[in-house]
């Protein structure tokens, strides 16, 4: 949150600067981002009433400058640029596009976040993808535990698998629920997912979680190699880290 008008016995700003309400046109206001320097005016930083960086210059809000009096965000500069030049004129990015989706998130820049989101690299992530997995309750929390037991079973060894199941009805649930026990009874892990009531194609699923994973930093990879017998074999699918 940001003043325009230095805080008492900090730093005076370089500039003239005129008071709030008394301005006839927007002043010149001169910006560090994360370490990015941008100049631009108190009426585009406004543009939006409502908006997070609004918020951040209005009349009452605090001031937080850098030591060259400039009005300091701590945010990653660099894709600061696209959202003030969309303030600017309206111009969408053509680049970087999820950064600068989660800075416009972050501005709560809520038009330009919405044009976003109609953007291929957006709405095939944010909007087909999420709501593909929303369908699969306990998702997150499931991808999460096998990434606790692949680290678990890592010690000291160059790979490490977990073993998961995938059932999409009840009875396909009830036709694994034998071998589920079994394995237990072993002392072998296994993550289950499912059932879940929309038709998904496992296929994409498997691809998904992969792809999650992966984008965790793990290597990572799926199989259908299941010691199962061949009547259940088809629910169960090994996921393969290799750490070095």
């Amino acid at each position: 949150m940001m003043s325009l008008t230095s805080a008492p016995g900090s730093r005076p700003l370089r500039r003239a600067v005129t008071p709030v309400g008394r301005q006839t046109e927007s002043p010149v206001v001169e910006l560090n981002v994360g370490g990015e320097f941008y100049t631009t005016t108190l009426g585009t930083l406004r543009k939006l009433p409502g908006s997070k960086l609004a918020e951040m210059f209005s009349s009452s809000a605090k001031a937080c400058l850098d030591a060259e009096g400039r009005f300091f965000i701590d945010r990653c500069g660099t894709y600061f640029g696209p959202i003030l030049e969309y303030l600017r004129s309206g111009q969408l990015p053509t680049q970087h596009i999820p950064e600068v989706y989660r800075e416009a998130q972050f501005y709560e820049i809520k038009p330009l976040i919405k044009l976003l989101e109609d953007m291929p690299q957006i709405f095939g992530e944010q909007v087909a993808r999420k709501q593909f997995l929303l369908q699969v309750p306990g998702y997150s929390e499931n991808l999460e535990l096998m990434v606790r037991l692949a680290r678990a079973e890592a010690v000291a060894a160059r790979c490490s698998s977990v073993l998961v199941c995938l059932v999409q009805n009840e009875k396909d649930d009830a036709n694994c629920a034998d071998a589920l026990r079994s394995l237990e009874a072993d002392k072998r892990s296994v993550v289950k997912f499912g059932p879940w009531k929309a038709a998904l194609d496992i296929r994409d699923l498997l691809d998904c979680m992969n792809m999650d994973i992966e984008a965790q930093g793990y290597q990572v990879r799926y199989s259908h190699n299941s010691p199962l017998p061949a009547k259940v074999s088809d629910y169960f699918y090994t996921f393969s880290f290799s750490w070095w």
